[in-house]
């Protein structure tokens, strides 16, 4: 009995064999799972269920890049597609196509146990300056000849399963076929775009490395839901790093060393920490930090944060280290800043890692992320599942759509509310971080709250003052809590935002954001000059538990009297340094401007070349930043061993 079929619907035979490479990929997974089985041991049946489920996802978006022009061809609402040349050459296309995607996955099936991730696009200048690659490549397939035996059996099977079905002479066409393929091509290209984007809702970017983190319980088992032809794709712009050596170890350990060490002889604190992450809150917003602007008669837009400043410990000079929303969860919880591009979308995302979750989740706290987005949104449920946050609390978990901004998420005053109650169901200590969604583009409050506001010459300042009510109300309630006297605040911003005043559109405005800790239990009060940045937060925080093991974080403690550390955040590839009153910009092997912003808050004096010794030592210091940086990414040190 044949299995061959003919179909006249171009489209089933479409179906099929899009069905068909699915299956054939959850092979390549099982049979990278069998390749490395040694790997993934500790995975349990369920835990396979999940990956494998996962895998579909990241499957469809491959798949999808690879057969773009396949599809394309297919759908075209047009006669002639359905000729015997024109589908033979389509043949063609798509065995070829799918053949080197096949390729590429089962060369992880040997070459995986090397480099323990996933092959990606570094491999490409990784070999790129060798002159024997045709011998590497021999000897590879000489090494491991009977995976190209399988490989080769593999893409037979394939060709046979794409035979089975064949089109059969085109149907006549009339005005209303014409009408109804091209409705079908709108339809193919509008789920073509939406499969590639890994998701159809506003919120969600496209699907990238780290979203794997949502399936697996630890980076290193992220390789297997993955596959190889989607990290070569996903990485194909991102910025390498490269291995630096300008300093010896005993040099560079002495001009910066990320690893934290305790301080011992002191008890360790076990009070609880909650994090307050409030999107697009620039410093340029808040009265009490500007005090300084328009003659002492400037406002803001946040009462109740100025109220909260007077009662915080703060500095005048504080920066997050990163200008998008993805930049700021790595470098407040895991002290990882973003360099060139964020971390989480970066071919390191699964490196090891120690976040203040995961460290302080250790030393048996509770831990928890409260996001009011569709779960999934900014791929935040994949981060926060890697830094060791055991509960994840979003749109889904509220569940009340009533509450819903249809954008962004649920509104920021109902959702803290949530949030405290919540928290208030928590076993003590308990360490949980919040991102607010209210106060994000397209700059809406609730209809209940139109023009309770003052508006201000940026659209973001009235929803603003939304949110800095909703945190007035969140702390009011809070306040009749059990756990609220034993806890540690810290109000950051995710990043800084369009500005309006002078004094922020200059570089270091571009990134000045609030940060404060709050203790209402103890005597945490002050403003200091010190320079403070985002992946300070974690050290700050583990320092003033007197968390008593070593730890890596590339940040510093705000606490600390000490006034000899610095500030980096990179935009676009342009590193900014801080450190005592000077600022240096660099490409990062040259400086392109020096500026010093204690003097010159506007940044329009040039000191480049003019002041030697201090630009020398910023330059030396951006360089010892650089190699830690880089070296520990590259080779996957990111913890304190």
């Amino acid at each position: 009995m044949s299995l061959h079929k003919t179909t006249k619907s171009i489209y089933l035979a479409l179906a099929y064999r899009f069905l068909l490479l699915l299956a054939l990929y959850a092979g390549c997974r099982f049979g990278f799972y069998l390749a490395n089985h040694s790997l993934f041991r500790h995975l349990r049946a369920s835990e396979m269920g999940l990956i494998f489920l996962g895998g579909i996802k990241f499957d469809i978006v491959a798949l999808l890049y690879i057969n773009s022009l396949f599809i394309l061809l297919q759908a075209l609402p047009f006669r002639f597609k359905y000729r015997k040349g024109y589908q033979k050459w389509c043949q063609y296309l798509f065995i070829v196509t799918n053949s080197i995607g096949f390729l590429a996955n089962f060369g992880d099936f040997a070459y995986y146990r090397f480099t323990l991730r996933r092959t990606t696009a570094s491999v490409f200048s990784q070999f790129g300056n060798e002159q024997n690659k045709a011998k590497l490549a021999i000897d590879f397939m000489l090494d491991y000849w009977y995976l190209l035996l399988i490989l080769v059996a593999f893409i037979y099977i394939f060709i046979k399963l794409y035979q089975i079905v064949s089109l059969d002479k085109a149907p006549r066409f009339t005005w209303k076929t014409y009408v109804a393929q091209s409705f079908g091509f709108v339809l193919i290209m509008g789920l073509c775009v939406v499969g590639m984007r890994g998701g159809w809702r506003h919120s969600t970017r496209p699907i990238t490395l780290s979203n794997a983190g949502d399936y697996v319980k630890a980076p290193g088992d992220m390789a297997l839901v993955l596959n190889t032809p989607f990290t070569i794709m996903k990485t194909l712009k991102a910025a390498n790093l490269k291995p630096i050596h300008y300093f010896s170890e005993q040099e560079l350990a002495r001009l910066y060393n990320p690893i934290h060490s305790p301080k011992p002889g002191k008890p360790f604190k076990k009070l609880n920490v909650v994090i307050l992450i409030i999107e697009s809150l620039g410093k340029e917003h808040v009265g009490a930090l500007n005090k300084d602007v328009l003659n002492g008669t400037y406002k803001g837009y946040t009462p109740f944060i100025d109220s909260l400043v007077e009662n915080s410990f703060t500095s005048s000079r504080t920066y997050a280290n990163g200008r998008r929303s993805i930049d700021a969860l790595p470098s407040i919880i895991s002290g990882i800043p973003s360099i060139n591009e964020p971390f989480v979308l970066s071919s390191y995302s699964a490196n090891r890692t120690q976040s203040i979750a995961q460290l302080l989740g250790n030393e048996g706290y509770e831990t928890a992320f409260f996001h009011g987005a569709p779960n999934g949104s900014m791929g935040f449920s994949a981060y926060t599942n890697l830094a060791g946050i055991k509960k994840y609390f979003g749109k889904t978990e509220y569940n009340n759509d009533a509450d819903f901004d249809g954008i962004w998420g649920i509104w920021d005053e109902p959702f803290m509310q949530y949030m405290a109650r919540t928290i208030n169901t928590f076993k003590q200590p308990f360490f949980s971080a919040f991102f607010s969604v209210s106060s994000h583009h397209p700059f809406k409050v609730p209809a209940a709250y139109k023009n309770k506001f003052p508006k201000g010459p940026l659209p973001v300042q009235e929803p603003m003052g939304y949110t800095d009510m909703a945190i007035r109300k969140f702390f009011t309630s809070a306040s009749k809590m059990d756990w609220y006297k034993n806890t540690l605040f810290v109000l950051v911003a995710d990043h800084a935002t369009v500005s309006y005043l002078p004094e922020y559109q200059t570089v270091p405005g571009f990134f000045s954001v609030p940060i404060l800790f709050y203790y209402p239990g103890g005597e945490l009060r002050g403003k200091t000059d010190k320079l403070i940045q985002q992946i300070d937060i974690m050290p700050t925080i583990l320092n003033y538990l007197n968390y008593d093991k070593p730890y890596c974080a590339f940040g510093f403690d705000a606490f600390d009297a000490r006034q000899d550390n610095f500030v980096v955040n990179n935009n676009d590839g342009s590193f900014c340094l801080y450190k005592g009153d000077y600022l240096l910009i660099s490409d990062g092997v040259k400086p392109l401007s020096l500026f010093d912003v204690t003097k010159d808050r506007l940044t329009q004096h040039e000191l480049l070349n003019k002041l030697p010794k201090v630009q020398a030592d910023l330059e030396n210091q951006l360089k010892a930043f650089i190699q830690q940086y880089n070296n520990r990414m590259i080779n996957d040190q990111l913890t304190a061993k």
